[in-house]
């Protein structure tokens, strides 16, 4: 062999040899996904949050990565409640549109208290539909490994069908950890260093918490294969407490303020709650321990480099933090009004950290953004395609991250429109509203304000000014009601609200008759006459008493008696002669008739127990309900 051949062959092996290189060097083309979505975490629960007083909370893990990545100042949960928010992050589909607006659900349309409530909620779905096509299922076809640990909450119990692995995360686990309740009080069965304790405390003086553990164990286990892990905190969701007795003493002397004589009590204003603050306080250092595997460990996939410079991390709450329950002032979301299980922006306002590849560090972003948008953003991150015939209610937010996260004009709707408005639906609860933003303005919806002094029905306040250009805060506190001096205004929003709704088929609250305070038309509604049923359809005649019956549903269940028996509803045929036929569904087991008339007051036949009475009796909804002829089997809904 010459000189030159000699020569040219240790060049060519030079070449192959840096490229070699230079494909190991490139970063794996499927990031890691960890989208960690916290339980009633609010917006001032965040020390990196603050803007007016300071938060006492210390959340140096959470602030750390917010240094690291993108926080939004002005990001909005799908609902203000657990269930609805977390069945639309992982389907991309709106509450609204999906019947799914409150937690638990799959129940007949009853008032909370049959003669205290103006008004009741409507059916809605107590869950997701098993056939989903949901951000799991995509990315598992893509190759991801899925992984779920913590809350899941997804259906009408935490135990009911579907479950993670119906929906598709190739694991799972559920342990409540260190938040399982204390017994027989919080001030009692604090964690000890002992080795048989179940919580013992680690060497930072923490209680052991299986949720953080099992979040470490999935990312151990998957770490050579790109993963997405869905990490459902139960924290800092009820029952507010501590397993920590050093953290519970530092925020008592932090806030100046001393253990409650009743242990099941708070009465202490604003975030002066030292159960609460060593909750938060335990949550970031759990998630800490989650964000330091990612920096500390080497990417399998990627040699010379960490897990953490390929892994997206979305850090968020399911809505706004809870403020009180009976006999317990837990949080405040001053300077926004109210808090979970209500549209005020306390109730929706929600922290967001988006950290991870291609990301700027340390912005500050006023964009809004939506929990609806997680789903098709991460799809893009990821290099996924939309599946066919899939439907998205929120956006894409890859470009706004990945170029100027503060330019909301990167945010855009299908139709390449810059998006601009939100819509919230929340027929529920003692709330009873809905909701949008458009830019600067936010209108609200009151449904019960008939005969209520206390409640208007529409309400118009001006979050921002950003007439010259720069969003300039006004009434974040939605502390001036604007409708009597912008009339023009509330009804074009209120225009665009009902336009948006209608289009998402929404469902509305209904009147309860039984109500014994006046409402007007009440003593017009129908009265049901008769009921048979054959085989496979029943007919019900009413007499109208004045007010016209327009339309009707069958409500009705396949497992009826059943541990977790779940109601659907499906509409039934107005006919001639005041009367209304429903097919049965296949499997139905029990049912009922919901007439509703043109004031929208609701007549079930037969009567359905209220909510209240069903509580405190534990009787259920099928003992009331007609059984059909033959009890066909039904579809079971759990496993």
């Amino acid at each position: 062999m010459s000189i030159g051949e000699e020569m040219m062959q240790k060049l060519l092996l030079s070449v192959i040899l840096l490229c070699a290189v230079t494909a190991v060097a490139e970063r794996p083309a499927k990031p890691n996904i960890v989208l960690l979505l916290t339980d009633d975490l609010g917006w001032q629960d965040v020390k990196c949050y603050d803007i007016d007083k300071p938060c006492p909370m210390e959340t140096p893990n959470i602030d750390a990565l917010a240094k690291k990545g993108v926080l939004f100042r002005q990001a909005y949960a799908p609902a203000p409640t657990c269930a609805p928010s977390r069945c639309a992050i992982m389907s991309g589909i709106h509450p609204a549109r999906a019947q799914k607006t409150h937690v638990t659900g799959g129940a007949p349309p009853a008032p909370h208290h049959l003669t205290g409530w103006n008004m009741m909620s409507p059916w809605y779905s107590g869950r997701m539909p098993a056939d989903e096509v949901t951000l799991a299922k995509v990315l598992r076809r893509h190759g991801y490994s899925t992984g779920h640990c913590g809350k899941w909450h997804m259906a009408i119990s935490h135990n009911a069908y579907p479950q993670p692995e119906d929906q598709g995360f190739a694991w799972t686990r559920h342990d409540r950890g260190a938040s399982q309740p204390m017994r027989p009080h919080r001030l009692a069965g604090f964690a000890t260093d002992k080795a048989e304790d179940p919580y013992r405390l680690d060497e930072n003086g923490f209680p052991y918490h299986q949720n953080s553990e099992d979040a470490l164990i999935f990312v151990r286990e998957n770490k050579d294969k790109p993963f997405f892990l869905y990490y459902a905190t139960w924290l800092v969701h009820t029952p507010i407490h501590t397993r920590s007795e050093a953290l519970l003493d530092k925020y008592c002397e932090k806030l100046g303020v001393k253990r409650p004589e009743n242990p099941q009590e708070w009465k202490g204003e604003g975030q002066t709650n030292p159960f609460y603050c060593a909750m938060v306080e335990q949550l970031d250092y759990y998630v800490g321990k989650l964000f330091d595997y990612l920096e500390s460990t080497k990417d399998p996939r990627w040699p010379g480099h960490m897990l953490s410079e390929n892994t997206y991390i979305i850090f968020t709450s399911d809505n706004g933090g809870m403020e009180a329950h009976p006999g317990e002032i837990i949080t405040d979301n001053y300077p926004l009004d109210k808090g979970k299980i209500s549209l005020m922006e306390g109730g929706t306002r929600i922290p967001l950290i988006i950290a991870g590849p291609g990301i700027k560090t340390g912005v500050d972003s006023d964009v809004m953004v939506n929990g609806l948008d997680f789903y098709p953003t991460i799809l893009s991150l990821v290099g996924a395609e939309r599946p066919a015939g899939k439907y998205f209610d929120g956006c894409d937010l890859s470009q706004l991250l990945l170029k100027d996260p503060t330019d909301p004009s990167l945010v855009r709707e299908t139709d390449g429109n810059v998006r601009d408005t939100m819509v919230w639906h929340f027929p529920n609860s003692a709330a009873l509203e809905s909701s949008i933003r458009i830019g600067d303005y936010k209108l609200v919806h009151n449904y019960n304000h008939v005969n209520n002094p206390k409640v208007q029905e529409l309400e118009l306040y001006r979050l921002y000014d950003s007439a010259a250009g720069k969003q300039v805060r006004v009434d974040i506190e939605e502390a001036r009601d604007l409708v009597e001096s912008m009339p023009e205004k509330t009804q074009q929003m209120y225009k665009r609200l009902t336009e948006s709704l209608t289009e998402m088929k929404a469902s509305y609250p209904y009147y309860n008759p039984h109500c014994p305070r006046p409402l007007p038309n009440k003593e017009k509604v129908c009265a049901v006459l008769s009921h048979k049923q054959t085989s496979d359809s029943v007919e019900v005649t009413y007499r109208q008493n004045g007010a016209k019956v327009v339309r009707a549903n069958l409500i009705y269940t396949l497992n009826g008696g059943h541990r977790y028996e779940e109601w659907f509803r499906t509409p039934a045929a107005l006919l001639p002669g005041m009367k209304v036929r429903a097919k049965l569904p296949k499997g139905t087991s029990h049912y009922f008739i919901n007439l509703i008339d043109e004031n929208n007051f609701l007549r079930s036949y037969p009567e359905v127990l209220d909510e209240a009475t069903k509580f405190k009796s534990k009787v259920k909804y099928s003992e009331k309900a007609v059984k059909t002829k033959e009890l066909s089997p039904g579809v079971p809904h759990d496993r």
